[in-house]
């Protein structure tokens, strides 16, 4: 597995720790500690969750690839 893969995912396992926050708790982990959803720091912190799922589909993919190729 690849880096990027890697980072990928530990960056989509910390969102899923958040939404269960959010979901559970009501709590917005990222807000409360950098400021508000506003706050630039807020923002790229989503953006990068975001863009790592968008990442983690090719992983999907890329495994089935793996798998017919054997």
């Amino acid at each position: 597995m690849r880096l990027i893969d890697r980072i990928a995912m530990i960056l989509i396992i910390i969102g899923g720790i958040y939404w269960g926050l959010i979901g559970l708790f009501q709590y917005d982990l990222v807000a409360g500690l950098f400021g508000g959803q506003d706050a630039t720091i807020s923002r790229i912190i989503y953006t990068l969750v975001g863009l790592s799922a968008l990442w983690c589909i090719s992983l999907l993919f890329r495994a089935r690839d793996y798998e017919e190729a054997e």
